[in-house]
């Protein structure tokens, strides 16, 4: 089976609206706890803070820069385990500590110079609502709180730290026509070494 038809499988249950919504965002930004974590915290005995993440979301902000989309987190808690983590996957931006994410968000807005219709945004939890609340592309794992999930364009089949930030990820990469070439390319360079 080809690249093409794999992926398009893979997407098939996406509505034709979060495609047509998905193709204008230029900016994915995302929450930390709950979406790129499972949202647990691990602390030892001398209070160093632990947190796992999934390393399939790491590897698709390569590829979003790489294709010209920046990436970006905006989070309510102070970590310095996530500080590092945005630092290493290359974040073009990561605010921590945040209590009012729909300020922090208007801040970017106008210092990047985009419309809120071309932003894609992941939250999990109410603190994140003033954000999905505005974006192009408001998308929510599935396991975000409930009643959430309404102000969501998207749910991911995804749980928070299995994967959500990578379908979305390859959603806007596919969307924009990218992900089939990239695909395809890995695939041939693996082929050409034979």
């Amino acid at each position: 089976m080809e690249t093409e038809k794999i992926i398009a499988a893979y997407f098939a249950h996406i509505s034709e609206e979060v495609w047509e919504r998905a193709a204008k965002i230029k900016l994915l930004i995302t929450d930390i706890d709950g979406v790129m974590t499972d949202g647990g915290i691990i602390y030892d005995d001398n209070k160093l803070e632990l947190k796992k993440f999934n390393v399939k979301d790491g590897l698709i902000v390569y590829y979003l820069r790489k294709n010209g989309l920046m990436v970006g987190a905006i989070t309510g808690r102070e970590s310095f385990v996530v500080q590092n983590r945005c630092e290493e996957l290359k974040f073009d931006f990561h605010y921590h500590g945040v209590k009012n994410k729909g300020k922090k968000f208007k801040e970017v807005l106008e210092t990047l110079e985009l419309e809120a219709e071309e932003v894609a945004f992941i939250g999990d939890d109410l603190i994140d609502l003033q954000i999905l609340s505005q974006v192009g592309l408001a998308v929510v794992p599935s396991d975000a709180i409930e009643y959430l999930k309404p102000y969501a364009h998207y749910v991911s089949r995804f749980a928070g730290g299995k994967g959500v930030f990578r379908e979305v990820g390859d959603l806007l990469l596919h969307a924009k026509g990218e992900l089939v070439q990239i695909v395809n390319t890995l695939s041939q360079q693996e082929n050409d070494k034979k």
